[in-house]
């Protein structure tokens, strides 16, 4: 890093920390709604935006060169968010009379909020001077709580606006946050205590070890790794489920609450909160990236070992100039990983159903919650095993005797979830039967009965 910004003030040196991940968040919004569009376009076999910046060049125009003229230029739609989002700052802002006028106004802003506050441990580059904006001890911990405040923007929201349709929305909100933000600590606890950090840094240097401890010339992901499998399939549902993204957009079911919490509010207040949404993607799927698949690096190769050791000269400058690209280039490959999974966001609204509540509260509770849990012990008890063996006998040893507990372990995890989930399919609810009557002709009495029964 250049000598002359270690040189700054350290407020200079935080102020441009914040700015390189705020700007950058600020500005890609718009690339994400025009990418969901055009991709779930392309997965429905439909005409996505395709109209707006389409230049048609004139014909008669002497500023036109004679190979443009009658022509047209087509950019894909790609100023169709800019075009939203101007229609939105000059559409009529309509505010109900009955509102709760503060928390009105202000829940928006608590729903933007979260995004930018989670980037605050997440390292994009191997630059400590640049990122992240603070690399605190807790990283993950301040993770899950700031994660935990995005809540309250919707469940304010739709108590704000005085209809019990918004209400109901901001508190299946709340519901489904509890219920899939303690499936996403355990998984993360998973990779802090296979770790022994809490820093995301160290997730990311812990990582590019040898895999296995075995396998020099390749990174130890976790996604890789069976306990981060695991761990990585229930952060991924957990995190589509915290950023209430289909299928479990229950808090603005449509079909059932209007738009949900948000429908009292229009112009750019009705716009923060979908900034809110797809930072919010953006930012957990940045710390996907980071957790388990590597973070900046571009691929889970050690091109410096390969460099190092290799016999072939042509390959070992192959290797250094690999190693320089994943270096200098950390931030491109960074952003990749993210359009990867952001991808991945849209791709399940394209494919999946909106899930039912039950079922919502079914996954969160009967299978990921478990799964978590298991994975958790499984994890503790395997460092245990494998630290015992490698000191009394020898590490490969150690390794064995790990990857065999794990093969042991999975095996009774899935005979385990499999007899509980047929357990409670013959489980029967009581029946109950509704007879609608007409409510001018009957009487109190009759009422009271049937509100009873």
């Amino acid at each position: 890093m250049a000598q002359w910004f270690l040189d700054l003030h350290p407020a200079w040196q935080a102020l441009t920390r914040v700015l390189l991940l705020v700007l950058p968040i600020l500005m890609l919004v718009p690339g994400l709604i025009w990418w969901e569009r055009r991709l779930l376009s392309w997965m429905q076999d439909r005409i996505g935006p395709n109209r707006v910046a389409t230049i048609t060049w004139s014909k008669t125009s002497k500023m036109v060169p004679p190979f443009m003229r009658g022509k047209k230029t087509r950019f894909f739609g790609l100023l169709q968010p800019i075009a939203d989002g101007v229609k939105l700052f000059f559409k009529e802002d309509v505010t109900p009379s009955a509102v709760d006028k503060v928390i009105y106004f202000l829940a928006p802003g608590i729903a933007l909020f979260p995004a930018f506050a989670l980037g605050g441990t997440m390292p994009w580059a191997p630059w400590p001077s640049l990122t992240p904006v603070a690399d605190v001890n807790i990283g993950v911990l301040y993770m899950l709580a700031i994660s935990s405040l995005g809540v309250y923007g919707v469940v304010l929201a739709g108590y704000s606006g005085n209809n019990k349709y918004s209400l109901m929305g901001g508190l299946r909100a709340s519901a489904q946050l509890i219920s899939y933000e303690l499936a996403m600590a355990m998984s993360l606890a998973c990779i802090a205590l296979a770790t022994g950090s809490l820093r995301m840094t160290d997730m990311v240097r812990e990582q590019e070890k040898p895999l296995a401890g075995l396998v020099p010339f390749m990174q130890n992901w976790n996604a890789f790794t069976p306990y981060g499998f695991l761990a990585m399939v229930v952060f991924l549902i957990c995190m589509v489920a915290e950023t209430n993204r289909a299928p479990f957009d229950l808090p603005e079911a449509e079909n059932e609450l209007i738009a949900g919490y948000h429908t009292e509010y229009s112009s750019m207040k009705f716009a923060v909160f979908f900034m809110g949404e797809y930072a919010a993607m953006f930012i957990f799927s940045g710390i996907l990236s980071t957790v388990f698949f590597g973070g900046w690096n571009m691929l889970p190769v050690n091109w410096e070992w390969i460099a190092q050791n290799s016999s072939v000269p042509f390959f070992g400058s192959v290797a250094d100039f690999m190693a320089k690209a994943n270096y200098w280039l950390a931030p491109l490959w960074f952003m990749g990983k993210i359009a990867f999974f952001i991808s991945v966001y849209i791709w399940l609204r394209a494919t999946l159903p909106r899930l039912r509540y039950d079922q919502l509260m079914s996954l969160g509770w009967k299978s990921l919650l478990p799964l978590a849990t298991v994975n958790f012990i499984i994890v503790a008890t395997w460092i245990l095993v494998t630290r015992l063996a490698s000191e009394n006998y020898s590490p490969m040893i150690g390794t064995a005797v790990g990857v065999g507990l794990w093969i042991v372990a999975i095996a009774l995890s899935v005979i385990l979830w499999r007899t509980f989930n047929n357990a409670t399919k013959n489980v029967e609810l009581e029946k109950r039967i509704i007879t609608m009557v007409d409510g001018t002709s009957a009487t109190n009495a009759e009422v009271a009965v049937i509100a009873a029964s």
